[in-house]
């Protein structure tokens, strides 16, 4: 619950002021700092200015859709945020997750699951912190079977995923191309080593679209590929 020594601050971005009230209370009572925020507008200069340990972001807000405002934040922060909406469309959903969210609540809903989802997401949150970072800017959520660079989601498949988080976890290290390919797949089926070459091929375009200033996987001639820190 605590983070250096002190309560974890919420940041509570809704308009309906008796909800937002509400909410505060409830985290207040389980431990909590709170800040609210009712403009859309205000999130991302507030965020930058102080940035809280969680946000609470409802989806529908005046001056800046919630969804507009968390593509923003993952260009320049990691902050978990937990969408809040009452719009249920499953690509309503998608789409939050995909944009860096870390979790997603459709109202109505009780004050206590809300904490509850609170609790949770910041005790991954810690987990991660907690972790070294071997590439900087690369984050790597094996939960969510997610990962981002430089603050920007990477939109993987599992063995992308499996073959990023291989590389990455020993920067500077070289792979074979067999070494590979015992980590991509789980069920043992029978690839030729050139599968490996093709999803090399296809990671390296989407960390080129998150960056393209950084080029951090590198061939090896005859032998495989290893991570550039």
């Amino acid at each position: 619950m605590t983070t250096a020594d002190r309560p974890a601050r919420v940041l509570i971005v809704e308009d309906e002021p008796k909800l937002a009230a509400l909410l505060a209370d409830y985290l207040k009572a389980a431990g909590y700092d709170t800040a609210r925020l009712a403009d859309g507008r205000e999130v991302v200069p507030a965020v930058k200015a102080d940035p809280p340990d969680l946000i609470l972001l409802d989806l529908m807000l005046p001056g800046r859709d919630g969804l507009d405002i968390c593509r923003e934040l993952r260009t320049f922060s990691q902050v978990p945020v937990i969408m809040v909406t009452a719009r249920v469309e499953e690509i309503d959903r998608l789409l939050g997750l995909e944009l860096g969210a870390d979790d997603y609540v459709c109202k109505p809903f009780s004050p206590r699951e809300v904490v509850a989802r609170i609790k949770a997401v910041l005790r991954r949150s810690a987990r991660r912190a907690e972790q070294p970072e071997a590439v900087p800017g690369l984050v790597i959520d094996e939960e969510r079977y997610s990962a981002s660079l430089d603050g920007k989601p990477l939109d993987l498949t599992p063995v992308e995923f499996r073959l990023l988080k291989t590389l990455a976890s020993n920067p500077g290290r070289v792979f074979s191309r067999d070494q590979l390919l015992d980590k991509l797949y789980t069920d043992h089926r029978v690839v030729t080593d050139r599968t490996v070459d093709s999803h090399v091929k296809n990671l390296r375009r989407k960390l080129e679209q998150a960056n393209p200033e950084r080029e951090v996987i590198r061939s090896v001639y005859g032998v495989g590929y290893k991570f550039e820190a």
